[in-house]
């Protein structure tokens, strides 16, 4: 599995990266989580406004922080 936080380092940005880390703690998954943080690939994925959160190369919140809940289900999802 390939977890991807894309934005520029803003702090909605390091918020999704925390919450991506808590929640892939919570399910006991060892998978690290890249930055991508060049403009260039953010906008190469579609993405026009961030913080984004894509799983296996593919977008799945756009703009906003989701819960850690809720990131959970999409790891969860993504896993199976």
């Amino acid at each position: 599995m390939k977890i991807e936080v894309l934005g520029t380092g803003c702090k909605n940005c390091n918020a999704l990266e925390a919450a991506t880390s808590e929640a892939l703690q919570q399910l006991g998954m060892d998978v690290p989580i890249d930055k991508v943080t060049d403009y260039g690939e953010i906008v190469a994925y579609g993405v026009m406004s961030t913080p984004a959160l894509a799983i296996d190369g593919e977008i799945k919140t756009i703009g906003r922080v989701p819960s850690v809940r809720e990131i959970a289900e999409l790891l969860t999802g993504a896993a199976s």
